[in-house]
């Protein structure tokens, strides 16, 4: 890029430094207890390159103002979390990531990066692609799920959704991949600790959806808090420069996440700020978010020959490419002149809002089909989410507004004979509450009512005795998931199970409705509903949503992402476990893997519910797999493999054609099976379609790296099972011989 080479020609050493801050001026929802000051200053001195956290378009005009009155007038790029939506907020991306659609997730970060754009944002923090096993660990709400297939597809949707087919255009945002990597293997399932993992492991699991979003195109990457095997990832000069960089081949962005250059100096690595400058840049970490430690220290690092200049002419460059590539040196104001009346909250915005909704939702328990219910029939809505707008947009939704939320209350109230009492708190413990509302302290996302529990559960029974069907919509407030928002206890509240039991003894049939941002411990749901529906946080749209499905407007369109454990003792926990030399054979024996106190029947080494599970209204029947032909004799063949599916029912419906492969003899141990294809077929009632998968060796390949810049794949000729299904568990199977 001429323009480029002669912009760094021309730069001093300050001002090259200058491109590598990246600031906020505070005053909207931070993540850290630091936020940058005088930032009109600094960017007219031409010492920062790139502000996040704005909501104002005129006061990013204003901004941008500023820096074309610098000496070389290079514009800065603006910034924000658009992580599922904008003003128009979608369900959180665990719940996005139950829908197994992706053109339908493509089309939310479309829409998500429409209005971002029209409000002058330029780069979106989003996808967060890490891979969560731990269901402790709150940022599992941000996250794809269990499966690094599954997380891979996510990536390559998003990053297509939200940089469309050209950056330069005015409703075209950068996406940043983020946090590169192992953030969610953190230890305890506590945010920001630790991660230790095998090279192998790292290649097969975490990195995957990486590559998948390198390759898709993103324009940036962000690295995570977490150390990684002891090393700090804004310090892991290996694993950014020498895998993400060289091995992956990204000439992006690498950005810090909020202080974590800063944050260097409690991990233990660097003795000062200064020390942690270096570390970030030498590690290939082009952005330094709020820390400012490249502002203050660098040029002093290039005068002491502690670094060379190189690195920051290297790191400068990639900031003014990015900013190039988005088309800001043709017009810096590109994405400052819409219309945001005409963009955000557009009726086709919230159309597909509400769609998200229904394909996102996963109905796990359906005794005696109570659902879906009736039309016009007399329904007692009952819980502390029931008519709540604060939490329905869920965690991270920092451009949402509650007031745009449509509640279950209002939806229901116009489809049926609704009574509604709130029945309990989502917590009765008031420290508790205060750490749920801390960004709520005006309109607490968990308040407590005055009334006593006892008060709360008779009003909740004496209006639940006079309805046809009980609804109570229950689960965790929005910040109970989340950055920050670790837990020990994934169970409801005493208070909830309590008011659960009291509507059960009424013997109506009663829907449990679960609002939650991660896999939560449902044992005891499970046992005192009839039906189970997990409705996630959904957004502005999650009211009509959920009543389109309640009443079988839409079929519940979601499957499990992630594994919902039977207790918290189980996690981390995933259907991809490796076997072991003393295997679970489903009940409970000395000596062989298991849990003393979880009970014969339910799987030791799995969930309540698996990988993939979610119930129609309608019933499927899937057909035994089916292959061209079952001995391959060379890695350049493909195998296609094809399954029936018949919607054997009275009702249209949708059903997700999974396919596993296991490879039962290897080098060294492998999963029990890998999701390896799936795809979301919608039928009539009895039809019936014929979904096709094609498998090369490289989907069958492996790592087995001794050591992270080990790139290299292995397949292993031999035997493998190939296993589809509507979920993890009830699956068909058939054998294949592949020889290399």
């Amino acid at each position: 890029m001429m323009r480029i080479d002669d912009l760094i020609a021309q730069m001093t050493l300050e001002e090259k430094i200058g491109q590598l801050n990246l600031a906020t001026p505070g005053g909207e929802t931070l993540t850290g207890a630091v936020a940058n000051q005088d930032v009109a200053r600094k960017v007219l001195e031409g010492s920062i390159g790139s502000i996040f956290g704005v909501k104002s378009l005129a006061t990013m005009r204003a901004f941008q103002d500023l820096a074309m009155r610098t000496r070389l007038k290079i514009p800065l790029m603006f910034a924000e979390d658009v992580i599922h939506g904008y003003r128009t907020v979608f369900p959180v991306p665990l719940g996005l990531a139950a829908s197994f659609d992706m053109d339908l997730v493509e089309k939310t970060a479309r829409v998500a990066a429409v209005e971002a754009a029209v409000m002058g944002i330029d780069q979106t923090y989003a996808p967060m692609i890490d891979i969560g096993r731990d269901p402790r660990w709150g940022r599992v709400a941000e996250c794809p799920g269990e499966d690094p297939y599954l997380a891979a597809r996510l990536a390559e949707a998003q990053v297509r959704g939200f940089q469309g087919n050209d950056l330069t255009s005015p409703d075209a945002v950068m996406a940043c991949l983020k946090h590169f990597v192992g953030y969610g293997a953190a230890e305890g399932g506590r945010d920001y600790d630790s991660a230790d993992m095998s090279p192998a492991r790292l290649h097969d699991v975490y990195l995957a959806s990486f590559k998948a979003g390198v390759a898709a195109g993103a324009g940036s990457v962000m690295a995570a808090f977490n150390t990684l095997n002891g090393i700090p990832m804004h310090a892991n000069r290996t694993l950014i420069r020498d895998v993400l960089q060289k091995g992956y081949g990204f000439d992006g962005l690498v950005v810090a996440d909020y202080t974590g250059i800063m944050e260097l100096v409690p991990h233990g690595v660097a003795e000062d700020l200064a020390a942690a400058a270096v570390l970030g840049i030498e590690a290939g970490v082009d952005f330094d978010m709020v820390s400012e430690a490249y502002v203050s220290h660098l040029a002093d690092a290039v005068a002491e020959e502690r670094i060379d200049v190189a690195l920051i002419d290297e790191a400068c460059r990639r900031v003014l490419e990015a900013k190039e590539k988005l088309g800001l040196f043709d017009d810096p104001y590109r994405r400052m002149a819409g219309d945001p009346d005409k963009v955000l909250l557009a009726p086709g915005h919230r159309e597909l809002a509400r769609r998200a909704v229904a394909e996102s939702c996963v109905l796990l328990q359906n005794e005696a089909a109570v659902l879906p219910l009736a039309e016009g029939s007399r329904i007692a809505l009952i819980g502390p989410l029931a008519d709540d707008l604060v939490n329905m947009n869920g965690t991270w939704a920092v451009s949402g507004l509650a007031k745009d939320a449509v509640t279950v209350r209002s939806a229901m109230e116009a489809r049926c004979d609704l009574s509604f009492a709130r029945g309990t708190n989502i917590t009765d413990d008031p420290a508790l509450a205060d750490r749920l509302n801390v960004h709520d302290r005006g309109t607490p996302s968990a308040s407590i009512d005055q009334r006593s529990p006892k008060e709360l559960i008779a009003e909740a029974t004496a209006v639940a005795a006079k309805a046809d069907a009980i609804v109570a919509v229950l689960g965790e407030s929005k910040e109970y998931s989340g950055e920050s928002s670790s837990r020990v206890d994934l169970r409801l509240s005493a208070g909830q199970i309590a008011l659960l039991k009291a509507l059960r003894s009424l013997g109506k049939p009663l829907v449990a409705v679960v609002l939650t941002g991660r896999p939560l411990v449902l044992t005891d749901v499970a046992d005192l509903c009839d039906a189970l529906l997990i409705g996630w946080f959904g957004g502005t749209e999650t009211g009509n949503g959920l009543a389109d499905v309640l009443f079988g407007t839409a079929d519940p369109g979601g499957r499990l992402p992630a594994t919902f454990p039977w207790a918290e003792g189980q996690v981390p926990l995933t259907y991809a476990h490796l076997p072991t030399g003393r295997p679970f054979t489903g009940k409970f024996e000395k000596f062989r893997t298991g849990y003393l106190d979880i009970p014969d029947g339910q799987p030791h080494n799995d969930g309540l519910f698996g990988f993939g599970a979610g119930l129609s209204y309608t019933t499927f029947d899937f057909t035994h797999p089916a292959v061209e032909r079952s001995a391959l004799k060379s890695t350049e063949d493909r195998l296609r493999v094809s399954v029936e599916v018949e919607n054997t029912g009275a009702r249209s419906g949708s059903t997700v054609v999974q396919l596993y492969v296991s490879d039962p003899v290897a080098s060294r141990s492998r999963p029990v099976r890998e999701l390896k294809g799936f795809e979301k077929v919608r039928l009539e009632p009895h039809t019936r379609t014929t979904v096709h998968f094609e498998l090369s060796a490289d989907d069958l390949s492996f790592s087995t790296a001794e050591t992270v810049t080990d790139l290299s794949w292995t397949f292993e000729p031999g035997k493998f099972i190939l296993s589809t299904g509507p979920n993890s568990r009830d699956l068909q199977h058939i054998d294949i011989d592949w020889q290399a």
